[in-house]
């Protein structure tokens, strides 16, 4: 199973000139628990609510640009589930974002990936299920 299938599109993001305080409105308002950091149209980083935690107090006075994450640990749309879920390992991460071609398209998480590997359990026990039935003897 590729990114392109579980990835969510059209991911929130934020420019480097923005204040901690406007990342953290936004991924309140939206629930999230990390934001890709864009600069004329490009991926530079990201930013968690990690790096938000650890700057609190500040957050109308930082920018963007001054804690996030980069370079960024990234996968393309083609990456399997598998490279994916090595690379958030290996580096202790909860998501990536999805790149084409240097543009940001796509953000998985850590939620992404239990649901695909829920889908691919349940599809194999179905196909199990089945071949069992059909095997038995009447």
């Amino acid at each position: 199973m590729q990114m392109i299938h579980i990835m969510t599109r059209h991911p929130e993001t934020i420019r480097t000139d923005e204040t901690l305080a406007k990342a953290k409105e936004m991924m309140d308002a939206a629930g999230f628990r990390r934001l890709p950091v864009v600069k004329d149209g490009q991926l530079v980083g990201m930013l968690t609510e990690r790096d938000l935690r650890a700057h609190s107090g500040y957050l109308a006075s930082t920018k963007v640009d001054a804690v996030m994450s980069a370079p960024v640990v990234s996968v393309s749309p083609d990456a399997t589930v598998q490279q994916a879920t090595r690379l958030m390992l290996r580096h202790k991460i909860g998501g990536l974002p999805v790149v084409d071609k240097g543009k940001l398209v796509g953000v998985v998480t850590t939620i992404d990936m239990l649901r695909a590997f829920l889908q691919v359990v349940e599809t194999d026990e179905k196909k199990l299920s089945s071949s069992r039935a059909g095997s038995r003897p009447e």
